[in-house]
């Protein structure tokens, strides 16, 4: 379990233990000032040897309660008087000064969430803004309620209704896949590859190449050159040794525990993805859809492509190059050179890069979902892999299926990982595969052929494919699928795992963390419950009579004797 440190506090602990080495090598003082009273009024004995938390305010001590503890008036290492604060006595308790901002609701405050900033949920004054729902004692302000038409807290839309898959969910935050533009009005559909960044996209780079820094799907990539990676906010990956990031949840959105800057957040536990391993692993892949030689042209459509449907077939390696090129793509290798599978360059270069307008192939962005099994490796097992029988050409009406399903198809799948040296990775398909590894061949299954296997140990060619443990590398599989016979498709990943964070709120878990008012595990509201987001709901002791509970008086607190009970029942002296 990762949760936020507490750096005043640690700060603290380090400067009283420099300061109490200093003393210790220099002795204290015995001046004629000692024992003298301090300016602010309390007692110090400034000659004896400083010690925080002994309820002494000593030399260049500030104050000193009793503890060791920031957040009471009194810092950690007592250098300070918190702001908000008087530590009048030392040994004894500070007490806050009265005023908007101190954390404590008094007078005719409504509200006091520790600032004077307006916008979340208390105002610069310390009246509730409204759809807001704010501690009754003071304390962090959290959205009221869902649907009301009024983005608060950790909310990041309003449709109007409290109602999930229509774009904006039940507690208010955005759908995948959709924007809410207006308040009160449906959501609305974004387009990944526009060029807009649009609702949880986090960027659109107007393309549907991999590996660029932005995905087909609209979500940031690793940025790394030989294992050099740069940290990138939103990617999923956390780098080793790497300080600028306490978390990556693959995402920038805020109020989910890992915030837009990859810093935590207040009020979730976040855990490491590699001490926990996820039920499976989903991979961006994208699919470019052919037509078949053996169709001639018709209309706008050319004749189907050369490379699909035409191919004498069988095992042929040496098809493409042994590195990747400088934009990430394969490399024909046969220029010049007879092959019984492919038909030069020209024609290989429309693989695995889009040729929409020309009407050469259709793009398709998928998720390659991966299992994981037993021994903790991840699996993708489909022996009959026809991804596009209802997408692509035949989606378009533009071609029909042949035996029940869409061949002539190329996919692209990519995925980063963390080098340990203990990884191996083993693919079974047909017909082309191609895997790269830090954008160096390490597996070559070209041609048209039934199911071929093939497995490496990236240990065992490390030096070849130029890895070092603790570095950041990407595997790419490309594959194709070129003749009717068949299709099947299982990639198998062991070990490769990246560092990631995953976070989950505490709310819910029947205990009240820092941040929280409460917290019954249930938190569906009503009077005197929890409700969402670990607020208070109606209750006596808001300073609302609330005619749910029969209240006669709400004085704001639950004591009795005061002429309004503990029950918010009007007493009489």
């Amino acid at each position: 379990m990762v949760t936020p440190p507490t750096r005043s506090r640690l700060a603290g602990l380090v400067l009283a233990s420099l300061f109490l080495s200093l003393v210790a090598c220099g002795g204290g003082s015995s001046g004629p000032d000692a024992g003298t009273d301090n300016p602010d009024g309390s007692t110090s004995t400034d000659g004896g040897t400083a010690k925080c938390g002994d309820g002494l305010k000593q030399g260049s001590e500030a104050c000193d309660d009793g503890n060791n503890i920031s957040g009471d008036g009194c810092t950690a290492s007592c250098n300070e008087v918190e702001p908000g604060w008087v530590c009048s006595v030392p040994g004894t308790a500070c007490t806050q000064t009265p005023g908007c901002g101190n954390g404590k609701v008094e007078g005719t405050e409504e509200c006091d969430d520790r600032n004077t900033a307006a916008g979340d949920g208390c105002t610069a004054t310390c009246t509730k803004e409204p759809g807001w729902s704010c501690p009754p004692t003071g304390g962090r302000c959290r959205a009221a309620q869902c649907g009301d038409k009024i983005i608060a807290g950790d909310e990041e839309c309003e449709d109007g209704n409290s109602k999930a898959g229509d774009g904006c969910s039940d507690v208010c935050r955005l759908e995948s896949g959709y924007k809410c533009d207006t308040i009160g009005q449906p959501c609305t559909r974004t387009v990944c590859g526009d060029k807009k960044v649009e609702g949880t996209e986090q960027c659109d780079d107007g393309n549907n190449d991999m590996g660029d820094g932005c995905s087909p799907l609209c979500v940031r990539e690793p940025k790394c050159t030989n294992g050099v990676c740069q940290a990138v906010c939103g990617d999923g990956v956390m780098l080793p040794g790497d300080t600028t990031e306490q978390c990556d949840d693959g995402n920038t959105r805020a109020n989910d525990g890992c915030s837009p800057t990859c810093q935590f957040e207040e009020g979730f536990s976040c855990k490491f993805i590699e001490d926990a391993l996820p039920a499976k692993v989903e991979i961006p892949i994208v699919y470019r859809d052919f037509r078949g030689y053996d169709l001639l042209a018709s209309g706008s459509l050319p004749r189907g492509h050369i490379d699909f449907e035409n191919a004498n077939g069988g095992l042929e390696t040496g098809i493409v190059a042994a590195d990747l090129g400088s934009d990430g793509k394969p490399v024909y290798a046969k220029e010049g050179v007879t092959s019984a599978n492919t038909h030069g360059k020209d024609a290989f270069d429309q693989w695995y890069r889009d040729r929409n307008t020309e009407n050469i192939n259709m793009t398709v962005v998928q998720t390659l979902t991966l299992q994981k099994q037993a021994d903790d490796s991840y699996v993708y097992d489909n022996q009959s892999f026809f991804p596009l029988d209802n997408a692509g050409w035949v989606a378009a009406g533009k071609e029909s299926l042949r035996s029940g399903h869409n061949f002539s198809f190329t996919s692209e799948a990519r995925y980063w990982f963390e080098y340990k040296g203990t990884e191996v990775l083993t693919f079974r398909g047909d017909d082309d595969v191609w895997v790269f590894i830090n954008g160096h061949l390490a597996i070559d299954l070209g041609g048209v052929h039934g199911p071929q296997t093939d497995s490496i140990t990236l240990s065992a060619k490390a030096s070849a494919l130029g890895l070092q443990t603790k570095k950041i590398y990407e595997v790419v599989v490309l594959q194709a699928e070129r003749h009717t016979s068949g299709s099947s498709y299982r990639l198998t990943l062991n070990n490769f795992t990246t560092r990631r964070t995953e976070c989950k709120s505490t709310c819910g878990d029947n205990i009240v963390d820092e941040g929280e008012q409460c917290d019954d595990g249930i938190n569906d509201g009503g009077y005197g419950q929890c409700a969402r987001g670990c607020v208070w709901g109606p209750r006596c002791g808001d300073k609302i009579v609330q005619s749910e509970g029969a209240e006669q008086c709400d004085d704001g607190n639950n004591i009795n004797y005061d002429g309004c009970s503990a029950t918010c029942k009007i007493e009489i002296n």
